[in-house]
């Protein structure tokens, strides 16, 4: 799974997402060997390379925390700086009696899986943290248990049972009313995830998961970012902070009179805008255009991008704006607004499909100089929107 095209043609594309994103379990089985993002070699190099301690690296059993001093030492260098080093005798014990490893935000310190996440978050329209799970025992790490998000996850190698009992609790969230009960009865769907098979589960959907095939198991958990009605109104209200009315203190010391004015005036300014054409495509705008992406440095290139046709230009953004009229296309993300002419066009709507491209076939594509190329180029990382590397 390389592309978006790969995750969307796998996952059913706008059919999946028209007919089963947040309404059904999807299981898709393996079509073959495929390349994955994470190996058992990657995972003991990302341990042994990265100070990673409880919450972001942990060992779980039976829904519980194993404290850190069971498999970790404490240590300190001569600065005073600590942090625990895993102990590998004492880690793979623990593994062995039943716990099961858990990497919070491996895409952030792994490039195959950043660069797969950010693929799905092209497709789903929404920022995605990936989470590596590992288990050796029939043992749940977890117990039955339900996500406050959508997941899409990727069995790498062996083989994991998942026991998905649907929800008990329509659309739950982490900040919710009332807790879901737990679920009772046999489950809605019994299921052995082998390598490069893939499953899709909504918001709410509880599951049980173990290693009880005979081997260990490793797989990868892309958790999707809720985008529910609570986050749609907290940008109505910011949308409505150029309003008087809403700027306004409230008055709590004033008449019932006075009161109910107030009421009725901020009641005018909330349903103009929710009756506004379009509000929510806006609203979808917004937070792909402001959102920061994954910022990366442009190293050795601290200034001017230079016109080298050997250097690679990547957004850091996964969910750029592009429009187009009769003067300038405009591309929108991380929160800037990017203008230029019209020239530049087919450079600004290469970048956008989110693959690496040599400043050399930008150039090409768009008929500019490669020095025009990199003045555009430098537009772009100086706002944070882009990135510059090396071709080799």
């Amino acid at each position: 799974m390389t592309n978006t095209a790969s995750w969307a043609a796998r996952l059913g594309e706008d059919e999946f997402l028209a007919q089963t994103r947040f309404h059904a379990h999807k299981v898709i089985r393996a079509d073959g060997p495929a390349p994955s993002p994470l190996a058992w070699d990657d995972l003991n190099d990302i341990i042994a390379a990265h100070r990673l301690e409880p919450p972001r690296m942990r060992l779980s059993r039976a829904g519980e925390a194993v404290p850190v001093t069971s498999y970790a030492t404490l240590r300190t260098n001569r600065r005073g700086v600590s942090w625990y080093q895993a102990e590998p005798a004492e880690f793979h014990a623990r593994l062995a009696e039943g716990a099961s490893l858990v990497i919070d935000a491996i895409d952030q310190i792994h490039a195959p899986i950043r660069e797969s996440a950010v693929e799905l978050e092209r497709f789903f329209r929404t920022p995605v943290q990936v989470n590596a799970y590992a288990s050796w025992t029939a043992e749940e790490g977890f117990g039955t248990h339900w996500d406050d998000h959508e997941v899409v996850v990727l069995q790498v190698d062996g083989a994991k049972r998942w026991r998905v009992y649907g929800p008990t609790r329509q659309a739950p969230a982490w900040r919710d009313v009332e807790e879901p009960e737990a679920p009772t009865g046999k489950p809605l769907a019994d299921i052995v995830l082998t390598p490069g098979d893939v499953l899709y589960l909504p918001r709410g959907w509880w599951h049980a998961v173990s290693a009880d095939q005979g081997t260990p198991s490793l797989h990868l958990t892309f958790g999707l970012a809720t985008q529910s009605g609570a986050e749609f109104l907290g940008w109505v209200c910011d949308e409505l902070r150029v309003s008087m009315a809403v700027r306004q203190d409230v008055p709590r010391h004033s008449s019932p009179g006075e009161k109910d004015a107030y009421l009725e005036g901020l009641r005018k300014e909330l349903l103009a805008l929710l009756d506004e054409p379009g509000v929510l495509d806006r609203w979808a705008r917004s937070i792909d255009a402001t959102h920061s992406g994954r910022p990366r440095l442009s190293l050795p290139h601290i200034g001017a991008v230079p016109a080298d046709p050997n250097i690679t230009v990547q957004l850091t953004v996964a969910r750029p704006r592009v429009d187009q009229d009769d003067e300038v296309i405009t591309l929108a993300g991380a929160s800037h607004e990017f203008a230029f002419a019209l020239v530049a066009a087919p450079l600004v709507r290469l970048l956008a499909e989110g693959a690496p491209v040599p400043l050399a076939v930008l150039a090409q594509r768009s008929g500019l100089t490669l020095q025009q190329t990199a003045e555009v180029v430098t537009v772009l990382v100086t706002g944070q929107a882009a990135a510059v590397g090396s071709n080799g």
